[in-house]
């Protein structure tokens, strides 16, 4: 005799579907346009506050523009974790990748070294004129240079790659593929240097191409945090060159 089967309502419920996979990055370009006007907002917003306070204080404008690009770090960082936050409920340093790669912290100081080196040669063999401009302005006075070199090679790089290889060049890798999206990212992180250093584009495709380096680490390694590494040795050695230089010249003055 054959068992009826048990009514519906004793059956146990099916198995709920299996959730989609989480795409990366889980953002989208109207969160990049978002986050492009928040920098806009901060950048005028920072350039008004630089030219009231040194006209009322007349403190030289290289002494407070370390200072107030800090500030406006803090800023661009913030907007970035609110739009993770409110439009998506993600936390920030885990969605950008801020995690230990499979590199070594020693090979990755190694890269970011060769990289500087490189750009080096690739300026001489490419002839890059010393013009004047703001950043050579600012290297010239000593209180800007310890300034310089101590946000250059901490909280500017940290910033950059956050903003570069953390939250931009996921989603361009995600529209273009890897070689288009990194080099894409290069080319912003060049063009965002190119005022700074008197429109020189030379001095812009030099930089865009150490951040394709950057952009390179940050792919392989699936690391920002490997990014930001290798950025502040780059950055390193740039600034112990620009020291070593600048004693060279004190001690030739002082020789008899």
């Amino acid at each position: 005799m054959t068992p009826e089967p048990p009514p519906e309502e004793l059956l146990p419920p099916p198995p709920p579907p299996p959730s989609p996979p989480d795409t990366y990055p889980f953002w989208g370009y109207l969160d990049l346009l978002g986050f492009i006007l928040i920098a806009l907002a901060g950048i005028l917003v920072e350039s008004l506050l630089l030219r009231a306070v040194t006209a009322a204080t007349h403190i030289k404008e290289a002494y407070l523009l370390i200072p107030a690009q800090v500030v406006l770090y803090g800023f661009l960082l913030g907007g970035l974790a609110l739009i993770f936050r409110r439009y998506y409920g993600r936390p920030f340093w885990s969605s950008l990748r801020w995690q230990a790669g499979p590199l070594r912290v020693s090979s990755i100081i190694g890269w970011g070294i060769v990289v500087a080196f490189v750009v080096m040669l690739a300026s001489v063999a490419m002839r890059t004129p010393d013009i004047n401009s703001p950043m050579k302005a600012l290297l010239e006075d000593p209180v800007s240079v310890v300034m310089i070199a101590i946000v250059g090679t901490t909280l500017a790089p940290l910033c950059e790659e956050i903003v570069f290889r953390g939250f931009l060049q996921p989603l361009l890798v995600r529209s273009f593929g890897p070689a288009l999206g990194i080099l894409l990212a290069a080319a912003a992180f060049g063009l965002m240097h190119l005022q700074e250093y008197g429109n020189s584009w030379r001095h812009a495709l030099l930089i865009g191409g150490a951040g394709a380096s950057f952009g390179w680490m940050r792919y392989q390694t699936g690391s920002t945090k490997a990014a930001v590494l290798m950025h502040a040795a780059y950055n390193g050695v740039f600034f112990v060159g620009l020291a070593a230089g600048q004693l060279a010249t004190h001690a030739r003055w002082a020789s008899p």
